[in-house]
C-alpha cells in the first residue's frame, strides 16, 4: 500500500510529546560554565556572568528548536503512516528523559523515533526491531514523503509480512 492510497478509519489521533534531553542540557550548562571561566581573567565576574547568560541561552534555544524538528518530523511520520493505513497505537515519550526520542506503539512492535536534538547538528534516528537508521534532521525533513514512504514498507509491510510466517 502505497501512502498516497485512502486508508481505512485511523487510530491514532493524537501529538507527540515533548521531550527534552537532559544530557544535551547538560553539555549546554558545562559549555557556558567553560566560556564563563575563560571570560573571568579578561572582563572579571559581569563579564563571565553574561558570558555564562548568553551561550545558555543561545544553547537552550537551539536545543528546544531541534527538539521541535524532531518532534514535528515524528508527528508527520506518524500520521503518513496513519493516512497509509498503519495501525498505531500511540506515541509516548521515552521513560526517562535523558533522550530526545519518542516510543510509536504498533502491533508489530515499537518503533523508536528520535536522535540529537541540537539545531545545527540536529539528527534523526529511527530505530525498529533493533535496526536503526540516522539521517540528517534536515535532510528528513526535505525528503519526508519518501522517508515515510519506505519505512512505512519496511514496518508495516514487509514486517507484517514477515510476522505471518
Amino acid at each position: 500500500m502505497g501512502l498516497e492510497q485512502p486508508s481505512r478509519e485511523a487510530s491514532w489521533e493524537g501529538t507527540v510529546p515533548n521531550a527534552v534531553d537532559g544530557r544535551v542540557v547538560g553539555l549546554v550548562v558545562v559549555t557556558a560554565g567553560l566560556a564563563a571561566s575563560i571570560n573571568v581573567p579578561y572582563g572579571g565576574l559581569a563579564m563571565a556572568a553574561a558570558a555564562f547568560a548568553i551561550v545558555t541561552g543561545l544553547g537552550l534555544a537551539c536545543h528546544l528548536l531541534g527538539e521541535r524538528k524532531l518532534r514535528r518530523i515524528t508527528d508527520d511520520l506518524v500520521e503518513r503512516w496513519v493516512a497509509a493505513g498503519g495501525e498505531i497505537e500511540g506515541v509516548t515519550r521515552a521513560a526517562t528523559g535523558t533522550r530526545t526520542e519518542w516510543r510509536v506503539h504498533t502491533p508489530e512492535g515499537d518503533i523508536v523515533i528520535g536522535g540529537v536534538a541540537l539545531v545545527p547538528i540536529a539528527r534523526l534516528s529511527v530505530e525498529w526491531r533493533g535496526i536503526a537508521d540516522t539521517m540528517a534532521a534536515s535532510e528528513a525533513e526535505e525528503r519526508i514523503d519518501s522517508l515515510a514512504e519506505s519505512l512505512y514498507r519496511e514496518i508495516f509491510e514487509l514486517g507484517s509480512a514477515s510476522q505471518r510466517s
